[in-house]
């Protein structure tokens, strides 16, 4: 009897022997959780123009390539803003030009004032010393002063009116300040008229797509989502308790829920800066009477390094995962 007492008594350390050992295992050296779904970039795809939907080419779940046609807006209105824009831009070079000459006129005419200026006072002059010999009559020379009075005048407004033509012009060529905005309302038009034409981003699969021929969408309103077929991770949520031993770099085994017995690996890439809670739309509040601790859960990034081979098993965003990381090389992840 003694020794069937100590038999079961053996039994017993073992089991709890086991038990701590499954412990140590599965809680600190391999913590898992089934908290963890798969992620992808997913981009909100928007027009940046406005208009009526011409052609769709593309359905909903299509796998597409970057530069792909997803949807032609009608070009019509488009083409023809740009024709205006490029009317616009080949007037304002002309009225440049047309500036550039009033500008040479006004020189031209400074010109001709001078030389009618210095051939006033030349007779004025020479009637003055003509005058003190007594030779011509004073009428004479009060003609020549107001003819050379006259031709000052002249000059002054002749430059007043070439300051006046410089400053309507303003700098000559493309440079001119009118041509450069009919230049850029030019190249934006012909922005909006290839903005007409919504091409795919990156690689992926659209999603949430219902949309169709005739349609009028306004910009910058989005339309529709493409997944991204490139970086894949998934975002773990992890309890408080057990991230003291999880560190950056360290392997993790990754089972999808949608697709049994397949396993992937991946790293772990980062740790969270706060928890889940504190980043919803209603943050809980713990300063109450009623208050019950929680154990917190944290979001870990973990990349994934293998996808899996067979075309069928497509990743989807969003699925279910159970991500378990071996801890046991945090000294060497560190």
């Amino acid at each position: 009897m003694k020794k069937l007492k100590v038999f079961f008594l053996i039994i017993a350390l073992l089991a709890i022997g086991a038990g701590l050992w499954w412990w140590w295992q599965h809680e600190k050296v391999y913590p898992s959780t089934d908290d963890a779904y798969l992620q992808a970039n997913v981009l909100t795809i928007a027009p940046q123009v406005g208009g009526r939907v011409a052609q769709v080419a593309i359905a909903e779940n299509d796998h597409v390539k970057a530069g792909d046609l997803l949807l032609q807006i009608d070009p019509d209105e488009l083409q023809a803003a740009l024709t205006t824009a490029q009317a616009q831009y080949d007037i304002a070079r002309q009225n440049a030009g047309a500036s550039d000459s009033d500008v040479s006129a006004a020189d031209a005419r400074i010109v001709g004032a001078r030389a009618a200026l210095t051939e006033a006072e030349i007779s004025y002059d020479r009637n003055a010393r003509l005058r003190e010999l007594g030779d011509v009559a004073q009428a004479a020379l009060d003609q020549a002063k107001a003819k050379r009075d006259s031709a000052q005048a002249a000059v002054k407004a002749a430059e007043a009116a070439l300051v006046a033509a410089q400053n309507k012009a303003g700098t000559s060529g493309d440079e001119n300040a009118s041509v450069r905005a009919a230049l850029g309302a030019l190249t934006q038009a012909q922005i909006n008229l290839d903005n007409s034409r919504i091409i795919a981003p990156a690689d992926g699969w659209i999603a949430n797509i219902r949309l169709r021929p005739g349609q009028v969408v306004a910009a910058n309103a989005p339309l529709f989502s493409l997944v991204e077929d490139g970086d894949w991770w998934v975002d773990a949520n992890f309890k408080e308790t057990d991230l003291d031993r999880i560190r950056p770099g360290q392997p993790v085994s990754l089972s999808v829920d949608m697709y049994p017995g397949t396993v992937m690996t991946g790293t772990v890439e980062s740790i969270g800066a706060g928890s889940g809670a504190i980043f919803s739309l209603l943050p809980p509040q713990n300063a109450t009477g009623n208050w019950v601790k929680v154990t917190q859960r944290f979001p870990v990034r973990i990349k994934l390094t293998n996808k899996p081979d067979h075309p069928a098993m497509q990743l989807r965003v969003g699925a279910s995962v159970t991500a378990t990381v071996d801890t046991s090389a945090q000294d060497t992840a560190r």
